[in-house]
C-alpha cells in the first residue's frame, strides 16, 4: 500500500523539483521568496495534479486482475500447506 502512496507523492512533487532544479541551475536563489511567484506555483500544481490524475488513471486500467476472473482467498490445504490467494 505504501508503494501507490509514495508513487503518487513523488508525482506530485516531481514539477516542484524540477522547477527547483531549473533555479539552481541558472543560478537563481532557489529558497528567495522572488524565485516562486504565486502564478508560477498555481502552474506547478496543476501540472502536478495532472500527472496525478493520469497516473491513477493509468494504474486503474493497467493493474489488477483481469475482468472476470474469480478470487480464491489464502488457505490451508488438506495437507497443511498454506496456500497464498490468487485470481483465476
Amino acid at each position: 500500500m505504501i508503494r501507490p502512496i509514495l508513487t503518487e507523492l513523488a508525482l506530485f512533487l516531481a514539477p516542484f523539483a524540477v522547477f527547483a532544479l531549473f533555479l539552481w541551475i541558472t543560478k537563481s536563489a532557489v529558497l528567495a521568496r522572488a524565485s516562486w511567484p504565486p502564478k508560477t506555483l498555481v502552474t506547478l500544481t496543476l501540472i502536478a495534479l495532472v500527472l496525478m490524475l493520469g497516473s491513477f488513471i493509468l494504474l486503474a486500467h493497467f493493474s489488477g486482475a483481469p475482468p472476470g476472473s474469480t478470487y480464491i482467498p489464502a488457505h490451508y490445504d488438506e495437507h497443511g500447506v498454506f496456500v497464498p490467494g490468487e485470481t483465476r
